[in-house]
């Protein structure tokens, strides 16, 4: 939230999730659902717009906004989705953005799921988990993939930030942890 901004969360749902970077893509188990996202964020704002294909089904378009509901950690947020029909997407995608593509798996992990994004384009080479952790906040014991650095308050990882990245700008930030 911005400073002295107060939320309600009628219309929001509230996230709660921690991301890692993922050290051996190549062993990661790829059961479950196959999503290609494609992300742009809107200049000087806090909105996204996102188109989500996944084989067999129509297109989602979506126009989200995430709000920190501490203020500072991107952990804990409020997101609100609006549904978009094709004709209005491609109107707001005529906005300046800031744009990333990304291949999302989605697997469950006993009552939660964990997500792994590989990103494509000027990102390729990044993976990230993202496990939701629900309304109990807690991590489970065991993962069907080794992670290896949480970077859930890097806010070099969110979303936003990373859409804004150079290769050579991830790269940087990459060998900061010894991985690729």
């Amino acid at each position: 939230m911005f400073k002295g901004e107060s939320i309600s969360l009628k219309y929001a749902h509230v996230e709660n999730e921690r991301r890692f970077l993922i050290r051996n893509p190549v062993a990661m188990p790829y059961a479950g659902r196959r999503l290609y996202i494609q992300d742009r964020y809107l200049v000087g704002t806090r909105l996204r717009l996102r188109s989500v294909e996944e084989s067999g089904l129509p297109t989602v378009f979506k126009l989200g906004q995430k709000i920190r509901l501490d203020g500072g950690s991107p952990s804990e947020n409020a997101h609100t989705t609006i549904y978009l029909s094709a004709k209005e997407f491609d109107l707001l995608a005529q906005l300046p953005t800031n744009e990333l593509e990304k291949v999302r798996w989605i697997n469950p992990i006993g009552n939660l799921s964990i997500a792994i994004d590989e990103f494509s384009g000027r990102l390729a080479g990044l993976v990230l988990a993202e496990v939701d952790l629900g309304t109990l906040g807690t991590m489970p014991s065991t993962f069907p993939i080794e992670l290896s650095v949480e970077v859930t308050n890097d806010e070099r990882f969110t979303g936003g930030e990373l859409a804004k990245r150079t290769t050579q700008q991830l790269t940087s930030i990459l060998d900061s942890f010894s991985i690729h």
